[in-house]
């Protein structure tokens, strides 16, 4: 099966995990996809992830989603950066994501970081999505 975008495919499988309030997804492993979930982790959107390899197949990574009071942590996840339409944003053109409560994730020449992450190295990016 080939995705066209890996991104939005483990948006999509986490939001279906989380409305049918599984504790675990699987998804394809990917390094695009480690930086993200390494960022989900650091900012305590997920418990944490895994890499679990079968022999004969494609190396996965195992999500480990984190709910509080019975209601995912993750409210809201969107992809903003599509294949079609590519959005990079100036470090002063971020806005706070729900007054500070949620992040944005970028892709910038230094790395996969949180908004407040770059915020504080001085660079902009790819906006890749937004998590509240």
């Amino acid at each position: 099966m080939m995705i066209n975008d890996p991104l939005s495919d483990m948006i999509a499988r986490m939001k279906n995990a989380a409305m049918r309030k599984r504790s675990k997804v699987l998804t394809p492993a990917s390094r695009l996809r480690q930086r993200v979930l390494d960022v989900l982790q650091d900012e305590g959107y997920i418990r944490g992830y895994s890499l679990v390899q079968n022999p004969g197949e494609f190396p996965q990574f195992e999500i480990e989603l984190k709910y509080f009071d019975g209601q995912p942590v993750i409210a809201e996840i969107a992809r903003v950066s599509k294949p079609g339409r590519r959005v990079y944003s100036a470090i002063s053109d971020l806005k706070p994501i729900k007054n500070g409560l949620g992040i944005s994730i970028l892709s910038t020449s230094k790395g996969v970081m949180s908004d407040a992450a770059a915020r504080d190295a001085n660079v902009g990016g790819e906006v890749l999505c937004r998590v509240y």
